[in-house]
C-alpha cells in the first residue's frame, strides 16, 4: 500500500471525509441509540459535520487517507483532540472557537431541525462521558483523544486504518502522552485497538430511562494506551499541512 498517503484535512477534503463517515457508521450501534432513523436527515448531517471537520482543521488534529494516484479519492479520516493538561485553564482562543461552533450548530438546528437527533439521549450520552473521562484521565499532560476514526468498508481491512491511528499514536509517544477512545462495538473493534497498544478501562453504559426493551441502552468502550518507545519506522509519509 505504498500509494496511500496520509495528511492533515483540507477544506476541500471535507466532503469526501463526511462520505467516509457516513458510509462507515451507517450501522453504528451509537448512532442507531442516538438517532431516530426514520426521521434521519443525510443533508443535516452533513452539515454537522462540515462544521465539525472546519473547526478541526483549525483546533483538532484531523487526518484523511487517499491515493496519491487518484488524490481526489479519500479512502478514510480519522478525528483526533489534541491533548490539555488539566490543570491549565482553556486558552480565549478555545473557548471562542467553541463558542462559535456551538452557536453555528444553533443555528443549523433552526434551519434544518434535529435530523432525528434524541438531544435526551444525546446529553445522556455527555453525561456519562464527562463521568468516565473525569475518573479515567489521570495524567497531568492530558490524552490525545481519538474522536472519530473510518474507513470506506471496500477499504477496510487494507491497512488504512493503521496509517490513520500510527500518525497520532507515534506523535503521542514522541512526546510521551497517552491516547483515549470510545468504541461503541466490542467486536471486532476492542480488539482492534488492543494491537494498538489500547487496554479496555470501562465499560460506559447509556441507559434511556423514558424508554424500555432492546434499543432503550448502549455500551462504549472507554481504552487508554500509554505512550510506548518510538519506534524507527515512521511507516506512511505523513504530509503535514499544519505544522504539527
Amino acid at each position: 500500500m505504498d500509494d496511500i498517503e496520509v495528511c492533515r484535512m483540507t477544506e476541500a477534503d471535507i466532503d469526501g471525509a463526511i462520505d467516509t463517515i457516513q458510509q462507515a457508521f451507517a450501522e453504528d450501534p451509537y448512532n442507531h441509540w442516538v438517532f431516530d432513523r426514520s426521521k434521519f436527515s443525510p443533508r443535516r448531517n452533513r452539515h454537522s459535520l462540515t462544521l465539525r471537520c472546519r473547526w478541526g482543521i483549525d483546533h483538532g488534529l484531523f487526518y484523511i487517507a487517499r491515493l496519491r494516484s487518484s488524490p481526489s479519492k479519500i479512502l478514510g479520516c480519522a478525528m483526533w483532540l489534541p491533548p490539555h493538561p488539566p490543570s491549565q485553564p482553556a486558552s480565549w482562543s478555545q473557548y471562542l472557537s467553541l463558542w462559535s461552533l456551538s452557536l453555528s450548530q444553533l443555528l443549523m438546528n433552526m434551519w434544518y431541525g434535529r435530523g432525528g437527533l434524541s438531544t435526551r439521549r444525546y446529553w445522556i450520552w455527555k453525561a456519562r462521558q464527562a463521568e468516565a473521562q473525569g475518573e479515567l484521565w489521570t495524567s497531568e499532560k492530558g490524552y490525545y483523544f481519538c474522536n472519530i476514526v473510518t474507513i470506506l468498508p471496500e477499504w477496510q481491512g487494507k491497512g488504512v486504518g493503521r496509517r490513520l491511528m500510527e500518525v497520532v499514536l507515534e506523535k503521542a509517544d514522541r512526546e510521551g502522552v497517552s491516547c483515549y477512545l470510545e468504541s461503541s462495538r466490542r467486536e471486532p473493534n476492542v480488539a482492534i485497538y488492543e494491537k494498538f497498544g489500547f487496554e479496555l478501562k470501562r465499560e460506559m453504559e447509556c441507559k434511556d430511562p423514558e424508554a424500555e426493551g432492546e434499543g432503550s441502552a448502549i455500551t462504549l468502550f472507554c481504552m487508554i494506551r500509554e505512550p510506548k518507545c518510538v519506534k524507527a519506522d515512521a511507516g506512511a509519509k505523513v504530509i503535514d499541512t499544519e505544522g504539527s
